[in-house]
């Protein structure tokens, strides 16, 4: 029991290092106020659907800290939260669909499918709620902040969840195994 701790907690770590040097891949331009389409989201993904919740959630809590302290923009304390810590641990979430070798290659691109759907969409409301209190005052005269911030975040965050799914279902194709727990 001590050991699979241990190896989940090694295995996490390691994750969430690749996740952190993955958010330096950048594609695509480079958004004005925060924001980047990077490859960050999936060793989070690829961690939760292959340990569960509690591991995806704690690989991308030590992700949005260590961005929060390395380069991190802060206005607010709240702020700080939603945009660093709170919004990479949800990707997390993605681990309540997790895989296992039960599951048929078809079974488990439709769970990993729906997981990283729901853990980017969880993410999306932490940056627009961040984005409606706090960056309002770039909205476009006569746009509304809420319509702004949901356009400004689903900009770089609907592509960059697509590339992720992408990716994650080329492994589940390619290799399985690796998205699976011996």
């Amino acid at each position: 029991m001590e050991r699979q701790r241990l190896l989940v907690l090694i295995e996490t770590a390691m994750m969430a290092a690749v996740a952190y040097v993955f958010s330096f891949i950048k594609l695509g331009a480079l958004w004005a106020y925060g924001g980047s389409i990077s490859l960050v989201m999936v060793p989070i993904f690829v961690l939760a659907l292959r340990r569960g919740v509690a591991a995806g959630l704690t690989a991308g809590l030590v992700v949005g800290l260590i961005k929060a302290l390395v380069g991190g923009y802060v206005v607010h304390p709240v702020q700080l939260v939603l945009d660093y810590p709170l919004a990479f641990a949800l990707l997390g979430t993605a681990g309540l669909f997790a895989l296992n070798k039960a599951h048929t290659p078809g079974k488990m691109i439709g769970l990993a499918t729906t997981g990283i759907v729901l853990a980017s969409g969880l993410r999306f409301l932490s940056h627009f709620v961040s984005g409606v209190v706090w960056f309002g005052a770039y909205a476009p005269e006569g746009m509304p902040v809420a319509i702004y911030s949901a356009l400004y975040n689903l900009s770089y965050l609907l592509p960059e969840m697509i590339i992720s799914l992408l990716i994650v279902i080329f492994l589940i194709k390619m290799r399985p195994q690796l998205l699976q727990v011996r």
